[in-house]
């Protein structure tokens, strides 16, 4: 007699799928709850002022209305475009300082070699486990005395100086990983450690880099820290800024007019995602692999 005359009813083949089905159910459940936040900000942006915290939990507005976005857009002194624009150029120029200096520095760590270098690199690796805070006031004191504060200078020009260890630590595994016999047949060719940076190894490190950048534009973009020490002039504020102008201590905050530009203030990060997610997995993915 065949096997299938003995199977038990939803067993065999049907167990699987009614695992994976479970499993899908599990994972979008989890999901929900991650994105219920944002689910609640976007229904609390196009909820009525009078009406925003009466709608408890739920995600559907009992009356639909769009004012708070022009309201918000145009609420402050300073047009909130402004500070888009503000937040962009700030988060572009960090971001192309940050992948280009912390590239270099990887490649001396991984490629080149110099006295001490194992104990450098330990040393920035050292870093990665050092608060922010610790280096707060030292580095306030010293842009306060270069005439730095209340510009964009004390946000920019150190990502250009290599101060984020874990993009370097990150391309350094990737660079590792590109075969060295590449770097020698390039020597043969003439090739000096600046061209061979610039003609092989950022040319095969496209996927890492793009993980940097990606990261670094999101985490730049969302910094309010930073701009909060150093920016006074609402000219100057980024969006972070500008939305905690919305919250008024003495207890009149523009809440829906807060969710709505909230919901503004994501787009540029989805979108960028968006458009890199591919070489952000494939970056993620084959880090510290063998090629």
């Amino acid at each position: 007699m065949s096997n299938e005359s003995h199977r038990i009813p939803g067993r065999g083949s049907d167990y699987p799928y009614l695992r994976s089905a479970l499993l899908h159910c599990l994972l979008m459940g989890a999901s929900f709850v991650m994105l219920y936040p944002i689910l609640w900000m976007l229904a609390g942006s196009m909820r009525p002022a009078s009406d925003l915290f009466d709608g408890g939990a739920s995600l559907i507005p009992s009356q639909v209305t769009f004012s708070a976005y022009p309201q918000g857009w145009f609420g402050l002194q300073v047009n909130f475009g402004h500070f888009f624009l503000n937040s962009l150029m700030i988060a572009t120029l960090s971001t192309i300082g940050n992948v280009f200096a912390a590239s270099f520095a990887a490649y001396a760590f991984a490629r080149l070699k110099f006295f001490g270098r194992g104990f450098w690199f330990a040393l920035m690796l050292g870093t990665l486990m050092l608060p922010y805070h610790v280096t707060l006031i030292p580095q306030y004191v010293l842009f306060l005395k270069m005439g730095w504060v209340n510009t964009w200078l004390p946000l920019i020009v150190p990502k250009y100086f290599a101060v984020d260890a874990f993009f370097i630590f990150l391309m350094v595994q990737f660079f590792r990983g590109i075969p060295r016999e590449l770097d020698e047949a390039a020597e043969i060719d003439g090739c000096s450690p600046w061209r061979i940076y610039w003609r092989v190894i950022l040319p095969l490190s496209l996927p890492v880099l793009a993980t940097a950048a990606i990261f670094s534009f999101i985490w730049t973009w969302e910094d309010f820290f930073g701009p909060l020490i150093y920016v006074s002039d609402m000219n100057l504020y980024t969006v972070q800024l500008g939305l905690r102008s919305f919250i008024d201590s003495s207890g009149t905050s523009s809440w829906n007019e807060l969710f709505a530009m909230s919901v503004l203030s994501l787009i540029p990060i989805f979108l960028f995602f968006l458009f890199f997610q591919r070489l952000l997995i494939e970056g993620i993915a084959t880090t510290g692999m063998k090629r």
